[in-house]
């Protein structure tokens, strides 16, 4: 199975474009006030239009209400809802059975403690994500451009597809890759000139550097097998 790209926190038309032809898989849309990398709905209805079939479109909310929710999924038509607060195992149900899309559901990670819920999620999520867990006196969830210990991950069965963030850039990916095994990478500031301000070089380095780690990671399974 390949690997899937995500570029996350994309805000204008100029660098959504870059990640497109640069063959992102997904393309994601943050919908959280406090990120500089939020959009007010009339723009994510122009960069959803824009998008055209090209990548799956996320929409990432944290502990958002359905009537939130509701605005987002009519104005971007997302492929895929990620959920980046402290949803419940019973809240991501209902998500899924109100708005019948996808569900991400991402989960900080510090110490091997953390993945304690993730049976739980694992059962009623269509995908997981793993990020670093945000300080405590941290305003958001994510995007902070720090990693964690990627070998808590190592050896991880689970059942559904797994997604890794976190710090990612385009110099680590190879070795995040090589030790988790992740089905799928999410940058968001690790492409960033300054927070919120993607950059398109950096943008076509990490995608560049993630399919290189992809065909490195094939080789290697070719060689053990």
């Amino acid at each position: 199975m390949s690997l899937i790209v995500k570029i996350c926190g994309l805000s204008t038309p100029a660098t959504l474009d870059v990640a497109l032809q640069a063959a992102a898989d997904m393309v994601g849309f943050v919908f959280f006030p406090p990120s500089p990398r939020h959009l007010e709905l009339s723009r994510a209805r122009e960069l959803g239009a824009q998008v055209r079939g090209h990548a799956g479109k996320v929409a990432l909310t944290v502990d958002a209400d359905d009537a939130t929710l509701g605005g987002i999924v009519e104005a971007l038509r997302p492929d895929l809802l990620q959920l980046h607060g402290k949803e419940t195992v019973d809240r991501i149900r209902e998500i899924k059975q109100t708005f019948r899309l996808p569900v991400m559901k991402a989960i900080g990670v510090e110490t091997s403690a953390d993945l304690a819920a993730l049976p739980g999620y694992a059962a009623v999520a269509d995908r997981v994500l793993f990020d670093a867990r945000p300080p405590k006196d941290a305003t958001r969830p994510g995007g902070l451009g720090v990693p964690f210990d990627w070998h808590l991950l190592e050896n991880l069965s689970l059942e559904i597809p797994f997604m890794l963030s976190g710090g990612l850039t385009a110099d680590n990916i190879h070795d995040a890759v090589q030790i988790t095994r992740a089905g799928g990478v999410d940058v968001s500031s690790g492409v960033e000139s300054a927070p919120g301000v993607k950059d398109a070089g950096m943008i076509r380095d990490f995608i560049r550097a993630a399919r290189a780690a992809e065909i490195n990671l094939r080789k290697a399974a070719s060689h053990v097998g």
